[in-house]
């Protein structure tokens, strides 16, 4: 009995699994960090085209909603306030968006409250399918206007077309957090892009693109019995030191195929890889930890 005691006693205990080393997990934590921010750009990008794919849609339903009555009235308003603007708009030195030069808003109107189908002051949509950009146009120019989307220049004509109008529309390039006019230096003579605004289609093709030099300033004005949209962001990439400047003359009568497409949800972001990416990278990390592991048994 005695000897069956010892011998239990004496029997070796089970292997302990052993932790795993420090530089392993910090191999492994460094690892994901630098794959989040690898990833970041093009994760934020495409959940901020996706928001903006889903104000467009709401926009789109909403002008629906109006009814051709009202959707008529808006447009007949904003043209006759656009026939009451003077001037137009300049590209300074040293100005990082568009400044208006003339009357900003004329007395009888509310600017705001033009085009405003609802309280986001979306007036409008852009299509520019050379570079992929479908995004909201805004009230304004304000910063907070530039991170969500397009802004219109007060002072310049809204962009509902109309003989000797020239509609000027801005956004930021190069944001980390979303996409925007990041491409707009892609876009060629001859291409075409497309507003949307409360029912109607108006589309434009390139006729002008240039680079503003940071002693130049370039005029935006109004041409007698042309139908202009001027397209702006800064330039290089991070310094924003020069202007792009895009400016579309409007196809009349308007294409048949962008008449056929108005009103449809964006089709874009597209899939989202940025999530397969992720997951290839969390699984790889996972397996050298497991590999780690199975070494020190």
């Amino acid at each position: 009995m005695s000897t069956t005691t010892e011998q239990r006693s004496e029997a070796p205990a089970p292997p302990r699994a052993r932790r795993l080393p420090g530089f392993a997990l910090i191999t492994a934590g460094l690892a994901l960090i630098g794959l989040l921010v690898l990833l970041y750009p093009s994760t934020a990008a495409w959940v901020s085209q996706y928001q903006q794919s889903q104000l467009i849609t709401a926009y789109s339903g909403e002008v629906r909603d109006l009814g051709p009555n009202a959707q008529t009235d808006a447009i007949e308003q904003a043209r006759t306030y656009n026939a009451q603007l003077t001037g137009g708009a300049q590209v300074a030195a040293g100005e990082r968006i568009p400044l208006s030069d003339g009357t900003a808003t004329p007395e009888r109107f509310d600017y705001e409250q033009l085009l405003r189908v609802d309280k986001t002051g979306l007036m409008a949509r852009l299509k520019i399918p050379s570079i992929a950009v479908d995004l909201p146009v805004y009230h304004g120019t304000s910063e907070a206007t530039l991170m969500e989307g397009v802004g219109h220049l007060e002072g310049t004509a809204l962009p509902v077309g109309g003989p000797s109008t020239h509609s000027v529309l801005t956004a930021h390039r190069g944001l980390a957090s979303a996409e925007l006019f990041t491409r707009l230096d892609r876009v060629r003579v001859g291409d075409t892009f497309t507003i949307e605004v409360f029912g109607e289609v108006l589309s434009y093709q390139v006729i002008d693109t240039r680079i503003v030099e940071p002693d130049q300033t370039e005029s935006l004005f109004p041409r007698a019995d042309r139908d202009l949209v001027t397209l702006v962001t800064c330039t290089p990439l991070g310094i924003n030191s020069h202007r792009i400047l895009v400016t579309g003359e409007r196809i009349t009568p308007t294409p048949v195929a962008d008449i056929e497409h108005a009103g449809e949800s964006p089709d874009i972001p597209g899939f989202p890889w940025w999530a397969v990416g992720l997951g290839a990278g969390v699984i790889a990390i996972g397996l050298y930890l497991w590999w780690m592991r199975r070494l020190l048994r």
